[in-house]
């Protein structure tokens, strides 16, 4: 003891922290050489570095978060590419790398056809799991393939062109919309109008609203309808508890994976209170469900005592699992994909529509002549084969998403060593070296946003122009707004039916929409990019009836 006391003695401070700087520089230095190594041996090159001037890329850390405060998320990253001159860039956040692609070979490689070299990963795993738990957005390998084969046929046509869903709600909406957005006044409305005694002067036509606020509401309405029989009522309950706590749930998950190996840091207190808020209100439909025998939910799926379909979402998987985890997690899944993502894109569509009168005319237009409008002989409720053929109506669901993608930022996972095709080497057109484990941010919205990749005879890429679709088709894997490859939305026919429908029921009714947003980002809201991308400070448009519109 005397002895490891004496060498105790012996040994100063300062030749401590100068024995320990010396491993740590080894370490790093054999760190970095065994990274050389591997990159080398995968065959590709670096891309283009972007470094922050703090150690440990902590600046890059901070610039972020304050971007995504301050929704100029698509103003930093493609500020970042225009430095290092290319369309994908490496950088290092506490020395861990990270490569980010706007280049649509890359992210092609990455959803189809290198499909086995990337995936969610463990890590995305991780950070999503208290939210979306096991689910088909959470997963790879078989788990991820039991969750598509659960959740596929619950949309397949037969399902999503069953309309009646939509128009109830919608109807709720419009009425909401002619008290200025409401709930208790929705409600009272509607109460007055089953006892025949609403006033006839209640009306839309020029009254200014918040229309993002009422989609937000009305596609949670619609999804938990579908979900579970039953809705949360969101466009006639005041005090909407759920809504506030799953809108909170995301913006920290957001931040929780914008932040990287730093994500530790981020406070969840408000996150798991929001999760436990939702869980109680899922969670009575999930034990109800499971009481059923398998002949009562078959029984409850296909007909009621009129004969009348008596479908929901949780019944029908109900019936393949009774894993009440697995049921949670895939609801939870679906509730995100069918609420956020629809409500976001209505929202865009009317914010640039309320500027575009001539597109508006022009859809009208069309719904006249396919399905009429409101007062007119012809007049009546468009059907799935309905939305389909109306030409023009796609051309502006695809404009909407095109410039909005519902997604606008997505990350994978290298699950193994391996290349990106290209944007690496001097020229940057070599394959890029990846090694396990590294993540791989790419962006729909900056992809979609290049000018490079358009004709110089059509209007910018930042300009709402749906008549672009009449003399432009996107080359593959350069218009991606629900993925691709094996993992492409498989709720996207439904999404774009319920988009397609909400948009002819507003134009067979109203005349034209006019924007009262000229005071917000000169006249464009901001680009909220959570985990979906919607407008910061929602829409404030006025809808006109056509005999009150001059």
């Amino acid at each position: 003891m005397g002895l490891v006391e004496t060498a105790a003695d012996s040994v100063s401070w300062k030749l401590v922290v100068i024995l320990a700087v010396m491993c740590y520089a080894l370490y790093s230095a054999y760190w970095r050489i065994t990274e050389q190594t591997r990159l080398r041996r995968t065959g590709g090159f670096r891309a283009p570095y972007y470094a922050g001037r703090l150690p440990y890329g902590v600046d890059l850390i901070h610039r972020t978060l304050k971007a995504a405060a301050n929704h100029k998320n698509r103003e930093q990253w493609a500020a970042i590419f225009e430095a290092v001159h290319g369309h994908t860039v490496e950088f290092r956040i506490l020395s861990r790398r990270i490569v980010f692609t706007e280049d649509h070979e890359n992210i092609k490689a990455i959803l189809a056809t290198q499909f086995q070299d990337y995936g969610k990963g463990e890590p995305f795993h991780a950070e999503f799991e208290p939210f979306l738990g096991d689910s088909i957005f959470t997963t790879d390998g078989s788990r991820w393939h039991a969750s598509r084969q659960l959740l596929r046929p619950q949309f397949i046509k037969d399902r999503v062109s069953d309309l009646h869903t939509f128009e109830t709600h919608l109807q709720i909406l419009f009425t909401a919309m002619s008290v200025g957005g409401d709930a208790a006044k929705t409600a009272a409305a509607i109460a007055a109008r089953a006892e025949g005694t609403l006033p006839d002067n209640l009306s839309a036509n020029g009254r200014v609203i918040d229309i993002s606020d009422l989609f937000f509401r009305y596609t949670l309405d619609v999804i938990t309808d579908f979900l579970l029989g039953k809705t949360t009522q969101s466009l006639t309950v005041p005090r909407q508890e759920f809504a506030e706590a799953f809108s909170e749930v995301q913006r920290v998950q957001s931040l929780i994976s914008r932040t990287g190996p730093a994500n530790s840091f981020v406070p969840r207190g408000s996150y798991n209170r929001g999760l436990r808020v939702i869980e109680e209100f899922i969670n009575p439909f999930i034990e109800r469900a499971l009481l059923l025998s398998p002949e009562e939910l078959e029984k409850n799926i296909h007909s009621n005592h009129e004969g009348e379909s008596n479908y929901t979402f949780l019944h029908a998987l109900a019936q393949f699992t009774r894993d009440r985890k697995v049921l949670r997690d895939q609801l939870m899944a679906v509730l995100l994909a069918g609420r956020d993502t629809t409500a976001a894109t209505l929202s865009w569509a009317m914010c640039e529509l309320s500027r575009k009168p001539e597109c508006v005319k022009r859809l009208r237009a069309e719904i006249a002549q396919h399905v009429g409008l409101e007062g007119q002989a012809a007049y009546r409720k468009p059907t799935y084969a309905d939305l389909k053929s109306m030409k023009y109506l796609q051309h502006v669901l695809n404009e909407t998403l095109r410039m909005y993608p519902a997604v606008p930022f997505n990350v994978r996972l290298a699950l193994h060593d391996t290349t990106l095709p290209r944007g690496g080497g001097p020229d940057k057109s070599e394959p890029v070296a990846i090694l396990k484990d590294t993540p791989i941010g790419y962006s729909t919205l900056l992809l979609h946003r290049r000018v490079d990749l358009y004709p110089a005879n059509l209007p910018h890429p930042d300009e709402f122009s749906p008549e672009r679709w009449e003399q432009w088709q996107p080359k593959p894997w350069q218009f991606i707004p629900f993925n691709g490859g094996p993992r492409i939305c498989i709720g996207q026919q439904f999404a774009l039916t319920e988009m397609g429908y909400v948009l002819v029921r507003f134009f067979q009714k109203f005349e034209r929409v006019v924007g009262y947003m000229d005071d917000l980002n000169g006249g464009r809201p901001t680009l909220k990019a959570d985990i979906v991308l919607q407008p910061a400070e929602g829409v404030r448009v006025a809808f006109f009836e056509p005999s009150k519109a001059r």
